[in-house]
């Protein structure tokens, strides 16, 4: 038997997982956690096989990325598989960097989760094959990174600030702003402000919500 813990904070959606795990006969569903930190707790106390692992646990939440980090740092640690709504390539590169062996979207069918679940028991890579494939793509074609400061103006620019109150805000002169700007633009390939924030956010450069 597979041994499984849920961490979701939505309790419908747990109910939901464990309705479509319990039809599948290697499969035990042995704990349920509404926090990241409970899922920590329960990984330890309960020694899963599997841990399905959402993102986002509410605001101010300890996040599961964290908490799957926590996870793998366990002895005999159970395998992470994250299942969430969230696909942006900063969600997915982060979640595989704390230690995700699989991560699944909400919406994949339930033979498709019961595999993913298997494979993931088993110890190997467990990724959608779209997730896959973003990876894939990001490896072959990497995106431009922002630096500090420039992720900073552009997330006051998200904001509705004009230059003059992001030079105040970040202590800069507004020439400076403005050179930062310049260089967003054209590590995004775009030409204005709208379309940095848009273009930022689809690329997962800047996290909005």
């Amino acid at each position: 038997m597979i041994r499984l813990l849920l961490a979701d904070d939505h309790p419908i959606v747990r109910a939901g997982l464990r309705a479509v795990l319990a039809a599948e006969p290697d499969f035990v569903v042995v704990g349920e956690a509404e926090t990241a930190e409970r899922a920590v707790e329960l990984a330890r106390s309960l020694t899963p096989d599997v841990v399905l692992m959402d993102l986002r646990f509410g605001p101010g939440a300890m996040h599961g990325n964290a908490a799957t980090a926590a996870i793998a740092a366990l002895p005999d640690a159970p395998h992470v598989l994250v299942l969430t709504t969230y696909d942006t390539d900063a969600d997915i590169l982060a979640a595989v960097e704390s230690g995700a062996l699989g991560y699944l979207l909400k919406d994949a069918p339930p033979e498709e989760l019961a595999a993913a679940v298997r494979t993931a028991a088993a110890g190997e890579s467990a990724l959608a094959p779209r997730i896959a494939g973003r990876l894939l793509n990001r490896l072959r074609d990497p995106l431009p990174t922002l630096s500090r400061r420039e992720t900073e103006v552009l997330g006051l620019v998200a904001d509705g600030l004009s230059n003059l109150a992001i030079s105040k805000a970040l202590f800069l002169s507004q020439a400076t702003v403005k050179s930062h700007l310049v260089h967003i633009y054209a590590k995004l390939g775009v030409d204005s402000r709208t379309s940095a924030v848009a273009a930022a956010v689809q690329r997962g450069l800047l996290r909005r919500g």
